[in-house]
């Protein structure tokens, strides 16, 4: 799968979940190797979600360099969960991933996961709410 490929397969699976009830795409580029794409999503149950994320082609594949999913209630101004490779917890297990999980200083490991993975997610999340 090519870059161009992997963006068209995140606007097919923002544009095909159940969970997503609006999308504003922020910003989405291709430069040689290297790709990024940024967008707003509001969900079915009025929650906000950022989604951004940098990815890389690598032997026909792409691969996740960084990311950052932030998602909040309908005010955005509770944290809902926010998964990020920031490298400012070196201590946890699988660092730098990790979830800040009800408020920031509530943080958890976590994995990498790109935009494709974290919709699964959460579409399962919301499905184990119902």
């Amino acid at each position: 799968m090519d870059l161009h490929q992997y963006i068209a397969s995140i606007k097919a699976k923002l544009n095909a979940s159940s969970i997503i009830s609006s999308i504003e795409i922020v910003d989405e580029r291709v430069l040689f190797d290297r790709g990024y794409f940024r967008a707003r999503l509001t969900l079915s149950n009025e929650d906000f979600l950022e989604i951004a994320e940098s990815f890389m082609a690598q032997n026909d594949q792409v691969a996740t360099l960084d990311y950052r999913y932030q998602w909040m209630d309908s005010t955005k101004q509770i944290l809902r969960k926010r998964w990020d490779s920031v490298k400012h917890f070196p201590d946890l297990p699988n660092f730098p991933h990790h979830v800040h999980i009800g408020s920031e200083s509530n943080v958890e490991p976590g994995q990498s996961r790109s935009i494709l993975e974290l919709i699964e997610h959460v579409e399962n999340e919301f499905s184990r709410d119902e």
